[in-house]
């Protein structure tokens, strides 16, 4: 979910097998016909492809040569990873440790993110073509499967609210030259196939903003 190191069989973080996905898409021999690759996930899923977004996507170069557009869309996860100390909710280091550790922040990140530093991070995410895929009643703060640890409630109570606020605080520290957008499906709250499946999903997944 992190893109940390695997501890069996073998070391390898889970964002280098999508690495080696995207680099084999971008082989024009093989996909002669390939125009765009959307890495796409809801709930747990979604986490994974924020926190890919933002250290990974090593390939996206290679697909760029070869005309082949790369977009993400981050559908009700239940935490961010944000670039600074700042959240919504009050948090220090005293009353909750990790809030600012990976995959809440950017301290104490995975092998795989390499040296890269947090501001060369930020820089690169910003640039990535995402969308916010949020359910209008994903607003259960008792969801069994909502994160409900000290580090995840400073993002917010519920899985909505938190995607709002993470896409204010990127448009507060980016006013301009963010490409991304938040997208918010009527009267379907955490249900992948509702969302994927409502028009607003449909149309995030197959026609590009």
């Amino acid at each position: 979910m992190e893109g940390a190191t695997a501890t069996n069989p073998k070391p390898v973080s889970s964002f280098l097998v999508l690495d080696h996905i995207l680099k084999r898409l971008s082989d024009s021999k093989l996909f002669p016909n390939l125009k765009e690759v959307v890495i796409a996930g809801h709930s747990g899923g979604a986490q994974v492809v924020q926190r890919y977004a933002m250290i990974g996507g090593k390939e996206d170069a290679l697909l760029q040569r070869e005309g082949v557009k790369l977009r993400y869309v981050i559908a009700n996860p239940s935490s961010y990873a944000y670039f600074d100390a700042e959240r919504p909710e009050p948090v220090t280091v005293q009353s909750c440790p990790d809030f600012d550790e990976w995959k809440y922040g950017l301290n104490k990140m995975p092998f795989y993110s390499g040296k890269e530093k947090p501001a060369d991070i930020e820089k690169n995410y910003v640039k990535r073509d995402i969308t916010y895929l949020m359910g209008e009643l994903d607003t259960d703060r008792n969801h069994p499967a909502l994160d409900k640890t000290c580090a995840a409630e400073a993002q917010g109570a519920y899985r909505l609210i938190r995607g709002q606020n993470y896409f204010n605080y990127l448009k507060k520290r980016h006013p301009e030259g963010l490409n991304q957008r938040l997208v918010i499906v009527p009267k379907v709250g955490h249900n992948g196939d509702g969302i994927f499946t409502s028009p607003e999903g449909q149309a995030v997944l197959f026609k590009p903003f």
